[in-house]
């Protein structure tokens, strides 16, 4: 609910975009709403206020999410002519990092979608030097490979990461503690000042079941967990070609 105090402001400030915007009829102030900057793993709720610019109701038939995470819409089904407009939802970031430009969209009677903006910054607790990974043309049972480095965000403790038990199933990993200069992100080296640990990930035959036998291509996403961040959600994605 929009304040006594605020609503003046907010209906002006209304005017002014729709005055900018003429052909939106339903808009939001701000135009691109401020999520800040969440870590990953975190759920939050959001609520955005907009108005019906209009002088006709307006009835939405549906409201989601473009984009990951988001659930658990609330929106009214009728807004009146000039009248303001409150769409609440959630938001899970788990499995995101960095900037994100999710979008929500309102679908009113007749298939017209009128969209709100939002823009934030997912902070990972744990960062990876490479996280996606070439398979190149994979025969069935074959042994994989790939050694990468991980280090906390922060620079200042050692990640205590280790593979989730599904990944376990496919994968393995053995960790080396190391000290690493990450100066130039293209170019990590070790001898560096900040704690790391050099990994290594293999597997002895990747599994292919399911809707995995419609294509050919490979997407296999590889999870970790870490006991200092439970609701961090760190992986890589190996790719490749099956070669039958």
């Amino acid at each position: 609910m929009i304040s006594r105090f605020f609503k003046p402001a907010f209906i002006a400030a209304l005017a002014f975009a729709a005055a900018s915007f003429a052909d939106e009829a339903i808009r939001f102030v701000p135009e691109v709403f401020p999520m800040g900057e969440v870590a990953q793993g975190d759920q939050k709720h959001y609520v955005l206020q907009g108005a019906n610019t209009t002088g006709a109701e307006i009835v939405l038939e549906n409201v989601f999410g473009q984009g990951i995470g988001m659930s658990n819409f609330k929106f009214p089904q009728k807004i009146a002519p000039n009248a303001t407009v409150t769409i609440e939802f959630d938001m899970d970031f788990a499995g995101m990092e960095g900037k994100i430009d999710p979008t929500v969209v309102l679908v009113a009677a007749g298939g017209k979608p009128y969209t709100a903006n939002l823009s934030g910054v997912v902070k990972a607790p744990v960062f990876f030097g490479e996280k996606l990974f070439d398979a190149g043309f994979y025969k069935a049972g074959e042994k994989r490979e790939w050694t990468f480095y991980v280090w906390e965000t922060d620079k200042k403790a050692r990640p205590d990461i280790e593979l989730s038990p599904e990944s376990a199933k496919q994968f393995a990993m053995k960790s080396k503690p190391v000290m690493l200069n990450v100066d130039k992100l293209d170019k990590i080296k070790e001898g560096g000042k900040v704690p790391g640990i050099k990994v290594t990930l293999s597997t002895k035959g990747l599994t292919r079941e399911g809707w995995e036998l419609k294509q050919k291509s490979i997407r296999k996403i590889v999870s970790f967990k870490s006991k200092k961040y439970p609701k961090a959600t760190p992986e890589v994605l190996i790719v490749g070609y099956w070669n039958e």
